[in-house]
């Protein structure tokens, strides 16, 4: 039976500040002060609604002062695992037949806490992940949306449009829950994409296993502890934190679990695949699989583009969030006639950065995420010494922390590896092409797909990217970073992953299956029963 739709205000993106306000940094500093005196607190896992220690926990660390434990979060056991799939199939059976109503009205009244204490979310994302202040508020907004935007569209799925009349028959659709989804998010996008990823599944009527990133543990905690305070029922959420191999396999090969949803690198997003692909006895249904992937997204920068314009988006979506983006700009692809102009703009930009530890405001490149990260975008930046020339950064900057300095390669072949490989960290490639079309070869040139952009006055150019270039996401004259949701739907082509269009208004359907009904109704009472089911 159809129920009554809601009546919310339109859908409005959560605006994100620069704290120019001298009130708005006050306020992040002071929460940045609150926050810090309740770090290296101990987070238990949550399964059926009950927080339980595991039998070791595992420490995440602020990247800009490693010795700083901003959380001591457990980790699960194979046990614990087992009984928080066994919690969320119990609670599946009566969370699936919540209302739609009751279901967003969690996710709303969510978004509302947040709201209200925006900067202490922001000022543990600038400690736990690194994210310099401008980086945090817009991953908190995000979050923000997300929520408000999922709750809508929960909405308006429970209130599908009529299907195509047929004389003697009733028809409608609905659209029903999966069951257990497991879901596997990541530490760049510590609150905004975990928040979304979660509260898409149980927004739609399923129950869900949490297992963040351990890098970005303790802000997943945070937020399940605020969905049980909002009075979520127990075993809607579970939170399981734990090894990628011990706790993660084992919660994609299971047969009670339903679906997983994933976002991260292309190496783990191809092994949950080929896992989730295989059917375990037990299991009576082909597990669905959302993954959002790596990428290796160029901008374009055409003959006729505005230089100043073009150096400011590169250097925004390289150099933001220090690079740790699947949608960061690695690859510069410019036209050979203003190459060289490109490059004078460039370099003198990028070593104007003010690299430092985000929680000091200004500092607008923070660290990378920990010293596994180090050690892969150096050895990066030691293969780029034979593969491009440097002109600027190259090695690790100043600080205690995890700190690497912005760093341009110019001159590099379109097949090198640091053009190919996705580096995850603030290396850009800067590859001079012969002109538009050979551009537009180079950009589609690597086995992903997720952003691009391209600068150019030309709208003849610009409408043959819309049609040329192979991406999930086009930006036309501005940084391919900072999708908002709702107006600009995320997810990539090809080994980026599903295109799964978070954000979007096709994604809650891929937490759903659509079940058709017809009924057979005598001629004169089908409009009766049309009107009894609106």
């Amino acid at each position: 039976m159809l129920t009554a739709p809601r009546t919310l205000a339109p859908f409005r993106n959560e605006p994100i500040r620069d704290f120019s306000d001298p009130a708005d940094r006050r306020s992040l500093e002071e929460a940045l002060v609150r926050v810090r005196a309740t770090l290296g607190r101990r987070w238990p896992l949550v399964i059926d609604g009950v927080k339980v220690a595991g039998p070791r926990t595992i420490p995440s660390i602020n990247p800009a002062r490693p010795d700083e434990v901003v959380g001591e979060v457990e980790e699960a056991s194979p046990e614990q695992v087992s009984q928080a799939l066994d919690a969320a199939t119990d609670a599946f059976a009566s969370w699936k037949t919540t209302s739609a109503e009751q279901r967003a009205d969690f996710l709303l009244r969510a978004a509302a806490r947040i709201r209200e204490t925006k900067d202490d979310w922001n000022a543990l994302l600038v400690l736990e992940v690194g994210k310099p202040w401008i980086e945090a508020d817009a991953d908190t907004a995000e979050a923000i949306d997300f929520l408000e935007f999922y709750a809508r569209e929960a909405l308006r799925m429970a209130n599908p449009p009529p299907l195509t009349p047929i004389a003697g028959e009733k028809n409608w659709l609905t659209y029903l829950p999966l069951g257990v989804g497991v879901v596997l998010p990541p530490w760049n996008f510590a609150f905004a994409i975990m928040a979304g990823m979660t509260s898409a599944a149980v927004v739609t009527g399923n129950t869900a296993i949490l297992k963040p990133s351990p890098d970005a543990a303790v802000i997943a905690a945070r937020f399940v502890d605020l969905m049980h305070e909002l009075g979520l029922p127990p075993g809607v959420i579970n939170f399981v934190p734990g090894d990628g191999v011990a706790v993660g396999e084992r919660l994609v090969t299971d047969p009670r679990t339903r679906f997983v949803s994933f976002t991260g690198s292309k190496g783990v997003g191809l092994r949950i695949n080929e896992l989730a692909a295989k059917t375990p006895p037990g299991q009576r249904w082909i597990k669905r699989v959302i993954a959002e992937m790596g990428g290796k997204d160029a901008i374009v920068v055409a003959d006729d583009a505005d230089l100043d314009a073009a150096v400011a988006g590169v250097v925004a979506a390289a150099y933001g969030f220090s690079g740790q983006k699947c949608s960061a700009c690695s690859r510069a692809i410019v036209d050979q006639a203003v190459y060289g102009a490109f490059l004078e703009k460039l370099v003198p930009a990028v070593e104007a950065l003010a690299v430092g530890d985000p929680a000091v405001y200004g500092n607008s490149v923070g660290p990378v995420i920990n010293q596994k990260a180090v050690e892969k975008i150096t050895g990066y930046v030691e293969v780029g010494k034979g593969e491009g020339r440097l002109v600027a950064g190259g090695s690790r900057a100043p600080g205690e922390g995890y700190f690497i300095s912005p760093t341009v390669f110019a001159d590099v072949a379109p097949g090198a590896r640091i053009a190919q490989e996705e580096i995850f960290g603030p290396v850009l490639a800067v590859i001079e092409a012969r002109d538009y079309d050979h551009a537009l070869e180079i950009a589609n040139g690597t086995e992903f797909g997720l952003t691009g952009a391209v600068f150019s006055a030309s709208e003849e150019r610009l409408r043959r990217a819309q049609d040329e270039f192979f991406v999930g996401n086009l930006y036309l004259n501005r940084k391919c970073t900072g999708a908002l949701v709702g107006g600009q739907p995320f997810g990539g082509f090809n080994m980026s992953g599903t295109d799964s269009k978070a954000g979007g208004y096709d994604y809650l359907l891929l937490f759903t299956q659509g079940k058709s009904i017809s009924r057979k109704v005598a001629a004169h009472a089908a409009d009766d029963l049309a009107a009894g089911m609106d």
